[in-house]
């Protein structure tokens, strides 16, 4: 399985994009879109700055290990709109912490709802809960019926560019949004 282009669009909602080096929520410096030096270079650090071509292609190879760790994990195919959930929630809590989580057994045990309520377990710190709350409805609900949201309570759903693959580099998606937790060491 491969992480669909809504699917796409949606962790880059769900994540933002900033162009200079910031320290995220708990202190670890991060750039583009969710990317730290845990996943490697660059290596993110103060007054460093990139262009939106390069945050594309760093999120295109960071989000690359996600999608197989997340496609290696479970035990059967899945409906595209929850690969793509279990893929955003893998970006943000780390393929470590997603192989040993409640969600993924719960997914090996034939529990699928089981599995959606364990997203809704990752919930620290508490600013993530509106996150969670949409990767779960994304989990449970096709996208044929209802387009996901980046975090429950959003106003608009997030829609796929016209052009098909989200670009950062075209202005499409390039727009600096808050993030809402640091992802864990990756």
């Amino acid at each position: 399985m491969d992480l669909s282009a809504l699917g796409r669009a949606v962790l880059i909602a769900r994540e933002g994009l900033r162009l200079e080096a910031y320290r995220d929520s708990v202190g670890i410096w991060t750039i583009g879109v969710g990317h730290t030096a845990a996943a490697g270079p660059p290596l993110p650090r103060a007054g460093l700055r990139i262009g939106a071509e390069e945050a594309d292609a760093i999120f295109v190879r960071d989000v690359a290990r996600f999608v197989r760790a997340v496609a290696e994990a479970i035990p059967e195919p899945l409906p595209q709109h929850a690969f793509d959930a279990l893929v955003s929630l893998s970006f943000n809590i780390g393929p470590a912490a997603f192989l040993r989580s409640t969600v993924l057994r719960r997914l090996r045990a034939g529990d699928r709802e089981g599995a959606a309520g364990a997203i809704l377990m990752w919930n620290r710190p508490a600013a993530i809960i509106p996150r969670r709350q949409a990767e779960h409805d994304q989990f449970r609900t096709a996208y044929e019926a209802a387009l996901p949201r980046a975090r429950r309570g959003d106003p608009q759903p997030v829609a796929l560019p016209a052009a098909g693959r989200p670009s950062l580099a075209a202005g499409g998606l390039g727009a600096p949004t808050r993030r809402l937790a640091a992802p864990r060491p990756r």
